[in-house]
């Protein structure tokens, strides 16, 4: 196996609020403000590796929604599968990776995080649920598709 050509996969959960707000974190390591989430461990299935990183890095249990978005990294070669989530317990809790939380509307997220990351949150709080097929380098998107292509005539 050439490890210079493997990929891994990491999970995201984007929490909206009854007032339609994404929970938005901010990672102590490097100050950035993303949705919870992380690489998932090679034992476990999606889910259950959702609800861990989400639970680790807020102290909140989540119910994922719907698949919002599938996201490539391609300088690090990162697949993440994105699922909009709604709270059903729990207390935010800042962490050993987390410093602060926000709950912020699109146009915060346009403000407060990066285009790669932030666009992960704008799509999952669109009202369409198809999900969003992107690639990016680590801070810009380099291309993909919110929307599927439309059927041929």
């Amino acid at each position: 196996m050439d490890h210079q050509n493997t990929h891994s996969v990491s999970v995201a959960g984007v929490i909206i609020d009854d007032q339609g707000c994404a929970l938005l974190t901010q990672r102590r390591d490097n100050g950035h403000w993303e949705a919870p989430g992380g690489v998932l461990e090679r034992d476990e299935d999606i889910i259950t590796g959702l609800l861990r990183e989400v639970r680790e890095e807020t102290g909140l249990d989540v119910e994922p929604v719907t698949l919002t978005g599938v996201y490539k990294n391609m300088t690090r070669g990162i697949v993440a599968l994105v699922f909009r989530c709604k709270v059903i317990g729990g207390h935010l809790t800042e962490t050993d990776e987390t410093r602060s939380f926000q709950w912020v509307t699109a146009d915060e997220v346009r403000a407060l995080a990066s285009e790669a990351f932030g666009v992960r949150v704008l799509d999952a709080m669109r009202s369409n649920h198809t999900p969003a097929i992107r690639y990016h380098d680590g801070t810009r998107l380099l291309g993909g598709v919110a929307e599927p292509n439309p059927t041929p005539r």
